[in-house]
């Protein structure tokens, strides 16, 4: 079998339409820390923007930068080195703009990111402020469904570290990770030395960010061999650079951008408690998959692309059903069995102590292993025409869905028994929350 083939037609198997992990970060992220002592406990802090930290903290992030190179090459596997054109090199005679640049090109993320001031409030109490455009935020479009409100934040305001960590959670879904690849149609890309986009399609931007969103670390050996591609996604990169960046703002007295980096970290580790961002096909086995790809090669593409659909469409319905359920909670003011398991740090301590290979080894493990019960479930309990007909396209249908609603007359004990697996999903993501942002304070308290 050619692997050539083999990896060109599993590519397109992983060009889904949905490249982002939990619909809305910032509601979970709200109440998986809100009853933390490190959370609870900690003081307001004064809003900077960027170009202050990174003027005032200019040597020292040439040295964390570089730092993160060598971290990058000793602990990724197939890592490919940012360019030398692109390190951080002190200077203090650029403009503002100029650093900032230079900046974001040596993290190799999108040169046009935002990094605005701003907040997302928390949907159980309501925006309080002065609401800011959408694109003021978002390099992406705004989706007709988007329930996201932003609050723009000036400099000298005091804000809670709860508000800044959980709003930086969903930063990342707001363009840095968007056409980094040398085929990708931005002139970044050519540059940043990240190779050819390695599943998806380039032309979408939406499926140019998946390889940093998704870590495909746990599948069988076989598939490693007949599609290497699968190995060069990098969430574990992004939550390095970003909590090491949250530590030095904490260690030098920026406290505003160690929680919003911290948020950022978090970011890329909730993803990979999403099983349909830490296993390739869930529901397919190795030799389905093999046997699908033999009968694309042979011209027969239909198995191909209802898996296509499908995975999207089970992907999408269990993100969708997840935010219905918190908004619901939100607008009510009331905890359901999600919230209280998000709470639950009696959870945290199920798991080894924080370290590098805690992404790969504990999260992504464990979210690879309950997905194909997931998927069972999902199967078992939405409407079929959502998740088992490869005719139907959720994405497109989306807006007009409301799956809360349609389950109401579902069979009680078949909602129970997705709303379980649903909140232990959501109790992982907070544990880890947890246990990842006590990693970042340990040794580089606020």
């Amino acid at each position: 079998m050619s692997r050539f083939c083999f990896a060109l037609t599993l590519a397109l198997a992983l060009a889904a339409p949905s490249a982002f992990g939990w619909s809305n970060h910032s509601p979970p992220t709200y109440r998986a820390l809100e009853q933390m002592p490190e959370i609870v406990h900690a003081a307001a802090v004064t809003v900077e923007p960027l170009a202050a930290f990174l003027k005032a903290e200019e040597k020292a992030l040439q040295a964390l930068l570089a730092s993160q190179e060598t971290w990058a090459a000793a602990n990724l596997a197939n890592y490919p080195p940012r360019p030398g054109a692109l390190a951080f090199v002190a200077n203090a005679d650029r403009s503002d703009a100029a650093r900032q640049l230079a900046f974001l090109r040596a993290l190799r993320v999108a040169p046009d990111s935002k990094f605005a001031l701003y907040l997302q409030p928390d949907p159980r109490h309501g925006p309080h402020g002065t609401p800011i455009a959408y694109s003021a935020v978002n390099t992406l479009p705004e989706q007709p469904d988007s329930d996201r409100v932003f609050i723009g934040l000036k400099p000298g305001d005091q804000v809670a570290p709860l508000a800044v960590i959980a709003s930086a959670a969903d930063e990342p879904d707001y363009g840095l990770d968007i056409n980094l690849w040398q085929d990708s149609p931005s002139e970044w890309g050519k540059v940043y030395g990240f190779g050819k986009l390695p599943f998806g399609n380039p032309a979408l931007y939406f499926s140019t960010q998946a390889p940093f969103h998704m870590g495909f670390f746990h599948e069988n050996r076989i598939l490693y061999i007949a599609a290497p591609f699968i190995e060069r996604t990098f969430p574990l990169l992004r939550a390095h650079q970003f909590s090491s960046l949250a530590a030095l703002a904490f260690r030098t007295g920026h406290p505003y951008w160690g929680w919003r980096f911290a948020g950022l970290s978090l970011h890329y580790l909730q993803d990979l408690t999403q099983p349909y961002h830490a296993s390739l096909a869930p529901g397919n086995s190795t030799a389905k998959l093999l046997w699908i790809n033999a009968l694309a090669m042979m011209g027969m593409s239909g198995q191909k692309d209802a898996m296509i659909v499908l995975l999207s469409n089970r992907h999408l319905a269990l993100e969708k059903y997840q935010h219905e359920l918190m908004h619901n909670a939100a607008l009510s003011r009331s905890d359901t069995p999600i919230e209280e398991a998000l709470h639950d740090a009696t959870r945290d301590s199920r798991y080894p102590a924080w370290s590098d290979r805690y992404l790969r080894d504990v999260v992504s493990a464990q979210s690879w292993a309950e997905a194909p019960e997931l998927t069972r479930t999902l199967m078992a309990t939405l409407p079929a025409r959502y998740v088992s007909d490869p005719s139907f396209d959720f994405g497109v249908k989306e807006s007009g869905i409301n799956l809360v609603r349609e389950l109401v007359s579902q069979d009680a004990a078949k909602r129970a028994r997705l709303d379980r697996a649903l909140t232990e999903l959501l109790g992982n993501l907070g544990a880890h929350s947890r246990n990842a942002l006590r990693g970042i304070l340990k040794d580089n308290p606020p």
